[in-house]
């Protein structure tokens, strides 16, 4: 009640605040970079697959000779094993900067549409490594977090251009080269080295989609939180 007598009205208080929305386009960026590097990485890879071709296997047979023995490695063989660690650092970088990305563009989809994820986090890392489900759920969570956000919308085209490049790869034979040793992709460069270097490609244009279909998602999402959060929120921040 009011000195003169008139009943106060108690405000509602304010509704608690949502998720944050946190700037996309940095993690973006560098998962772009770390794309193109290992793009580069897989190129030269497959040029030291057609040196190996070209250059024969030695008298002396591939370098695991069976039974625990490996010979000595010739020069061109100890530096395909120096490319293929470079290789492996540059894939394993690629695919924390993918993640990042995709966790944070997973984040703010969630606060944009204020509904859950249709996967859960553990599926981030899980998705691509659990036999099976890892040729379905990575797609998965792309298209939700876009969809979530843009429900009137079409996937982008994109996204699934780049899942059928990586399963493609994964089928041509790039999960072999990481299942087997150095040595063993050695031989079969000298042996057959068409399905290697059809992978190679295969995966290189993989990781040119990706780059793309980063930029193209990265975009629509930064577009959406301009328009909804206001001056000096986080989402704002380039």
């Amino acid at each position: 009640m009011s000195d003169q007598g008139t009943p106060v009205t108690a405000q509602a208080p304010d509704p608690p605040p949502g998720p944050a929305l946190r700037p996309v386009r940095g993690v973006a960026r560098c998962a772009v970079a770390a794309l193109a590097l290992a793009a580069v990485a897989w190129a030269v890879r497959a040029i030291w697959h057609v040196r190996l071709a070209m250059a024969g296997q030695p008298a002396s047979g591939p370098p695991d000779q069976g039974g625990g023995q490996h010979r000595p490695l010739t020069a061109l063989e100890d530096s395909y094993h120096q490319v293929s660690s470079v290789g492996g650092a540059v894939t394993l970088l690629c695919a924390l900067a993918f993640l990042l990305w995709l966790d944070r563009v997973r984040d703010n989809a969630r606060a944009l549409s204020d509904t859950e994820p249709r996967y859960g986090s553990p599926w981030l890392l899980l998705g691509w490594i659990i036999p099976v489900v890892n040729l379905w759920i990575p797609r998965g969570i792309v298209a939700d977090a876009h969809r979530s956000v843009f429900p009137d919308r079409r996937l982008p085209a994109v996204v699934n251009w780049w899942w059928a490049l990586w399963l493609a790869g994964l089928a041509g034979g790039v999960g072999l080269v990481y299942a087997d040793s150095t040595d063993e992709v050695i031989a079969r460069a000298y042996t057959g080295v068409l399905p290697l270097l059809a992978a190679d490609v295969v995966i290189v244009a993989a990781a040119g989609t990706a780059a793309l279909m980063i930029r193209t998602l990265t975009t629509a999402q930064q577009e959406r939180m301009d328009e909804t959060a206001p001056a000096g929120r986080p989402g704002n921040a380039s």
